[in-house]
């Protein structure tokens, strides 16, 4: 539910704070005082395009907000959930609209697109205007309108249900052939993952794989090398580090008793000692161990020689082969028995399509009865509010999506005859603003408490009536009002009586410049108010005591 409405700089209005409660809530003012500003207003809020004409004169912005009570809207807080703008229990949409033509919107204090406000927007408020789209002109809403009038929302659902279980296991089986031939690619796989499976592929294994091949390659070099180390090291080569060592710890033996402190050195070289010792020994076992291996070494570079064309072929790294044989898996264990599944699948869909159609066949039976309460019923209501002789058709014609469709076997079309003789047509292509206007208000009356929007907005419904149709309107517009939320631009005191609140937009003109003004009206203020509706420009003591009548008559109905 509307709860305020923020307008500051926004075409004639310089500021205005309005409050909004339940019930019927009536605006009303002279020609061009801008009554219809605050449904302007309502529908900047709610997605529509802005432009730099809807600026005061001389402001750098216009700023619109307005806040929600979301109790009665629980599709509007799910939307909110969903695009994680929700705060608390209530709702509030900001929009500055700049001199320039941008806007910038903001929902809950983040920011928000126009396509967000729209979505949000449509949860919350109704709009019926002489001009405007609304959600009543939508087919898809048409016929959730019509399920809900008709009481078989359960059956719709299941409806829904059954062919949203039938999507997701055809996109399961078109997951399945876009392999192609399952048992081919099995094959193939086998095939790869037993290439794969001969070679050593994990990361140590082709580290182990390549130093061996390196080494074999160095083997000769390698064995001269040591070789060489091993003839210094023993003094074949005319110098012995060994013997100069044990040479050294004489000659300082000799010094020990006059110097103690040469002890640590003849201990760190004791310690030389025995490491080059040690040394001796590794190098002569790195010696014996190589091995000049012609076939060794042809064996490992074949072993890398496939290895490189397996990483070539998959198109990864050596490094990445063993990843790569893990992915094959992966696939091969998801096909095997994908035939079976594949079957499986089919079975499942094709007693999915005959529950849907079924299901959709029940829904479409009940939809048939329903399309003829409903016309029945709108159509005596639009003769009520001065249509006499229209007609109301809630036309069906079938679907034809050739799969099971989450709305059933038909769409729905509204159709309408303002007058007599004329052949209906589709209720978005009425001329007649106030025609449209007033359809919309019968059909919200005939599906009373149906729709989820909880504020419906109705602009200037009353236009090109008076007399007892307009308290017929009136009287609607109330009985509305007991279970949604409604707003309505009205010129017509018979229906500004009945409203359980009443907002007065008046203007004037000072320094040049035209000002706006909107204001709520007490008792007096709106006998005075139908007073003037009533009378025109003159007010008379029995206009007065008329336009107290008619509101204690509004009043009491």
């Amino acid at each position: 539910m509307l709860t305020s409405l923020y307008l500051k700089d926004f075409a004639v209005v310089s500021e205005a704070d309005v409050a909004y409660g339940p019930g019927l809530t009536v605006v009303s003012g002279e020609t061009g005082a801008g009554k219809s500003l605050m449904v302007d207003a309502l529908l900047l809020l709610t997605g529509a395009r802005a432009d730099a004409g809807m600026v005061r004169h001389g402001a750098e912005r216009a700023e619109l907000s307005a806040e929600f009570d979301l109790a009665d809207a629980p599709e509007a807080r799910a939307w909110l959930r969903e695009a994680e703008l929700d705060e608390g229990d209530g709702c509030q949409i900001r929009r500055v609209i700049r001199a320039d033509g941008g806007s910038r919107a903001w929902i809950n204090g983040r920011p928000a697109t126009l396509a967000q406000l729209g979505e949000l927007g449509e949860r919350l408020v109704e709009i019926h205007g002489q001009h405007e789209h609304q959600a009543l002109l939508s087919r898809a809403h048409q016929l959730a309108l019509l399920d809900a009038f008709g009481g078989h929302q359960a059956q719709a659902d299941e409806v829904r249900r059954l062919a949203g279980e039938w999507s997701a296991v055809a996109r399961r089986l078109q997951a399945l052939s876009a392999s192609g031939d399952v048992a081919d690619r099995i094959a193939y796989l086998e095939h790869q993952l037993t290439e794969l499976g001969d070679e050593a592929l994990a990361a140590e294994d082709i580290d182990a794989l390549l130093a061996a091949h390196k080494r074999q390659a160095n083997a000769a070099g390698l064995i001269r090398g040591c070789e060489s180390a091993l003839a210094r090291l023993s003094g074949d080569e005319g110098f012995s580090l060994d013997g100069t060592l044990r040479q050294v710890r004489s000659e300082l033996a000799r010094l020990l008793d006059d110097e103690p402190r040469l002890r640590e050195v003849d201990g760190l070289l004791d310690s030389v000692a025995i490491q080059l010792d040690e040394a001796v020994a590794a190098l002569e076992r790195v010696r014996d161990s190589l091995d000049i291996d012609p076939e060794r070494l042809q064996e490992l570079e074949a072993r890398l020689a496939r290895l490189h064309d397996l990483a070539r072929k998959h198109r990864v790294p050596l490094g990445g082969l063993a990843t790569r044989r893990d992915e094959l898996a992966a696939e091969l264990e998801s096909l095997r028995g994908a035939g079976e599944q594949a079957e499986r699948l089919a079975r499942e869909q094709s007693r999915l399509a005959a529950d849907w159609h079924r299901a959709a066949q029940s829904l479409s039976a009940l939809r048939v009865e329903t399309a003829a309460a409903l016309a029945d019923a709108v159509s005596a209501l639009m003769d009520e509010l001065g249509m006499r002789g229209g007609r109301f058709v809630a036309e069906l014609e079938p679907a034809d999506t050739g799969s099971p469709d989450p709305q059933g076997l038909e769409r729905v079309e509204f159709l309408v005859s303002a007058n007599p003789g004329q052949p209906p047509r589709p209720l978005r292509k009425v001329a007649s603003g106030g025609e449209l206007s007033r359809i919309s208000l019968a059909i919200e009356v005939a599906a009373l408490g149906l729709d989820s929007v909880p504020t419906m907005v109705f602009d200037e419904v009353d236009s090109g009536i008076g007399g007892g149709v307009a308290e017929v309107v009136g009287r609607k517009l109330r009985a509305l009002g007991a279970k949604r939320q409604v707003l309505c631009v009205t010129h017509l005191p018979q229906v500004a009586a009945l409203a359980h609140r009443h907002y007065r937009v008046s203007k004037d003109v000072s320094d040049g410049a035209t000002h706006s003004a909107v204001a709520a009206l007490d008792q007096a203020a709106r006998i005075e108010e139908l007073a003037r509706m009533l009378g025109g420009v003159e007010i008379t003591r029995e206009t007065r005591a008329h336009a107290r009548q008619m509101l204690e008559r509004g009043q009491a109905a």
